[in-house]
């Protein structure tokens, strides 16, 4: 018997068809923001951090440097126009062969290359060793999530670049292991690795490191709030979904993290939500990682503007993240209906904000205050986007 002689046959290969059509058509993730005056130039530099262990595994020889903490350090800058192809999505996933061991690349372990393979052929916007502009730019330090990759925003790095800044970004690893530890010990590795980061910028002949933000995503974000607390060179920082707002109890337990006498100027993206959390200060239960004083609420003596992103969700701050997706998975972290399209113009006004936030509070432009001072529909921001709430600060004498 003939499909032609059976419609159930027919119709169950229809909608299997169907449904393969579906989840190999789903559309991509497409950064929808346009460059800025400059072209982007990404150097990539394999250093170390002596002055911090980090141990050799048994299965690999001693290689130069082994010992120290492995900083592989990608640098996305301010470039003079170039002939040569831009990155693509398979050169940044190559980069993660050689994040610990820089000598002897893993492949085995690099599980972004069967995450991203559809995407290996995807340009963005960066060419490797392009010639710098030849003059001084502020320095941005990206802090990514718990054990990710540094070019998790590449999409975001570029941008920030090609409008004037040099930003900075290191894997997230652990205290003596590729993998973050969710606990005080891996936020203060993170936390140094950002005033490395800060410090080895200062040695850069085109970067002004009287001016310097850090940008972050999840668990980036706790890593950075105890950065601004220790390190006085951070003035602004800017986090989409950082976990100091999900672990207040471990801001406490650390003992000398106080954000009510930071100063810095914040910006704060929340995941579709504004403030179920900052409305639980009220609640004394019994002390742990997730229990303590609102971080957004103690932060009375540097301005703060909250931005709640309507339709993402946690991943969805994250370019690298959401190229990984399919159908099925995006379905799983989708936020009523808000789809692939919302996804892409929702992360375009992240970065869009983002960029006018430091502007404002890093080269101190009025037409950027005078930006983040207007309404979100008076920016053009189409309606169930986004929500703002801005607080100007009494500055602490």
């Amino acid at each position: 018997m003939t499909w032609k002689e059976n419609p159930l046959t027919a119709l169950i290969l229809f909608l299997l068809i169907g449904s393969g059509t579906a989840l190999s058509q789903f559309p991509p993730f497409q950064f929808l923001q346009k460059p800025g005056p400059y072209s982007v130039g990404l150097k990539v530099v394999n250093q170390y951090d002596p002055s911090r262990k980090f141990p050799a595994t048994p299965d690999r020889p001693e290689a130069p440097g082994q010992g120290s903490r492995p900083l592989q350090t990608l640098i996305w800058y301010p470039a003079l126009q170039s002939s040569s192809k831009p990155m693509t999505v398979g050169d940044y996933v190559v980069l993660a062969d050689k994040e610990i061991h820089f000598d002897t690349p893993d492949q085995e372990h690099n599980k972004w290359r069967r995450r991203l393979k559809s995407s290996f052929d995807l340009s963005l916007w960066a060419v490797r060793d392009a010639k710098p502009v030849e003059q001084r730019h502020p320095v941005v330090i990206y802090a990514p999530s718990q054990s990710s990759i540094a070019w998790e925003n590449a999409d975001l790095c570029e941008y920030l670049a090609s409008h004037g800044y040099v930003v900075l970004a290191t894997p997230s690893l652990g205290p003596s292991t590729r993998n973050m530890t969710d606990d005080l010990a891996g936020i203060d590795t993170q936390a140094l690795d950002i005033s490395f980061l800060i410090s080895y910028a200062n040695s850069l002949p085109d970067t002004d490191s009287s001016k310097v933000a850090v940008v972050s995503f999840s668990w980036g974000g706790i890593s950075s709030l105890f950065a601004a607390a220790r390190d006085p060179r951070i003035q602004v920082l800017a986090e989409m979904d950082g976990s100091m707002r999900y672990y207040p109890g471990l801001v406490a337990s650390a003992g000398d993290i106080h954000p009510e006498q930071l100063k810095v100027p914040l910006l704060f993206f929340t995941a579709n939500d504004m403030s179920y959390i900052e409305d639980l200060d009220a609640y004394h239960g019994p002390p742990n990682e997730r229990i303590g004083r609102s971080v957004l609420n103690a932060w009375t003596h540097g301005d703060v503007t909250t931005v709640n992103m309507v339709g993402m969700s946690h991943p969805e701050f994250c370019s690298m993240f959401q190229r990984v997706k399919n159908a099925e998975t995006f379905a799983k972290d989708q936020v009523a209906d808000y789809g692939r399209e919302e996804a892409n113009t929702s992360y375009s006004w992240v970065a869009l904000y983002m960029l006018q936030f430091l502007n404002a509070y890093v080269e101190h432009d009025a037409p950027a205050m005078a930006f983040l001072g207007r309404t979100s529909a008076e920016n053009g921001v189409l309606k169930h986007i986004m929500e703002i709430k801005f607080a100007r600060r009494k500055p602490l004498l």
